[in-house]
């Protein structure tokens, strides 16, 4: 590559990432947009970007989030073609890294003039320089791959048992009646809580096997306070513990693998049943000639995290009975031991916007006719 290509590059980044005008901006542009020889020296820098950001502790998922929450739709197109071509070269970083990798949105046409390119290009660098280090979260051991030359064991009990649960949560996520949306969501936790125990179980008779581990979980606008209720609620209630990023639109959640699974799985169709509920309340509010507003939709996911929250809770107490708290009460400790040398300060959050009555009385109901205990047990 030439020095001159090189040149175009550095003058560019002077003007347009390092001295943060927009006058630079289009400065930096007009360069790259008048020499295509830059092109594949502009491409390679900004895989150098994505891969420090990895180093910083940022993941594809986050990274992709935080363009989506500051930037427009060109510039995540743009991020996820960097971090395709960056991972071409990446080393592996387990299942999740690859999940993630997966399921990034599609590259852009190009189809803008080369200066409006350079633009979003230069924008989408801007972003990449200024992401702070973050704690890096890990795979619990079980959830990490299996050793080079053995086979992950596909048919054990526990994957079997994920199954079913992901399969009552997509029955409770497509039906159109809240009250079985509800009772198939409390079924599914009910299976949750005894996959937990089982688990513990089992690693109380091979301590070793398993340890704690972290992963982050999206906590997307609008009501992210609301939702991140949610979500540490549906944590707690499956012995994990939750902190909330609110200037990066995650939440790292701490905890065994088997409980890690469920908390996401559980969070991201209570969130979808919600949502649904939500609707119909409001229309029954339209009806009777109240407007929407954005206080009733805060107060009622707030309600609705708070009294969900206190019944998985509840279904997880019952499931486990006095006999199995002290093998529990074990892995809670380890958990909390893992979260607080992640987290070593952390802050309480006061909900705002949680003042609408008749939002929280919609959203107090909503969770209350969820059938959250099955007094027949696990079937």
């Amino acid at each position: 590559m030439s020095s001159s290509t090189t040149s175009t590059v550095e003058r560019a980044f002077r003007v347009a990432l390092y001295d943060g005008t927009d006058s630079g901006l289009d400065t930096g542009a007009s360069l790259l947009a008048a020499d295509p020889a830059a092109d594949a020296e502009l491409a390679l820098r900004g895989e150098e970007f994505v891969a420090a950001s990895w180093r910083r502790g940022w993941q594809p998922a986050d990274v992709v989030r935080m363009v989506r929450r500051e930037l427009e739709d060109v510039h995540i197109g743009l991020a996820a073609a960097l971090i395709r071509a960056q991972s071409a070269a990446d080393r592996p970083r387990g299942p999740r890294w690859a999940a993630q990798l997966a399921d990034l949105p599609a590259a852009p046409a190009r189809g803008t003039d080369r200066f409006s390119h350079a633009t979003a290009v230069l924008e989408l660098y801007r972003l990449l320089l200024r992401l702070p280090t973050l704690e890096t979260p890990a795979d619990p051991p079980s959830a990490r791959p299996a050793p080079d030359g053995q086979a992950p064991d596909r048919g054990r009990p526990a994957d079997r048992m994920l199954g079913r649960i992901r399969a009552l949560l997509a029955k409770a996520e497509a039906t159109g009646y809240p009250e079985e949306a509800e009772a198939l969501s409390a079924k599914a936790q009910e299976l949750m809580a005894r996959h937990s125990i089982d688990e513990a179980l089992l690693a109380a008779e091979a301590p070793a096997a398993d340890a704690p581990g972290a992963w982050r979980i999206g906590v997307e606008p609008p009501y992210e306070q609301a939702k991140a209720v949610l979500l540490d609620a549906v944590a707690t209630a499956n012995h994990c513990r939750a902190v909330w990023h609110e200037p990066f639109g995650f939440s790292t959640v701490v905890g065994f693998a088997a409980d890690l699974e469920a908390v996401e799985l559980l969070y991201t169709s209570l969130l979808v049943q919600a949502t649904h509920a939500m609707a119909t309340a409001e229309a029954a509010q339209r009806a009777g000639g109240r407007k929407r507003t954005k206080t009733f939709r805060q107060s009622f996911l707030a309600a609705y995290a708070q009294r969900v929250g206190d019944r998985l809770t509840a279904a997880a107490e019952i499931q486990a009975g006095p006999e199995l708290l002290p093998v529990l009460a074990t892995r809670e400790v380890a958990v909390s031991e893992h979260m607080e040398r992640m987290f070593p300060h952390t802050t309480s959050t006061r909900l705002r916007g949680v003042g609408d009555a008749a939002g929280w009385v919609e959203g107090a109901r909503a969770a209350d006719r969820a059938r959250v205990v099955s007094h027949r047990g696990v079937e």
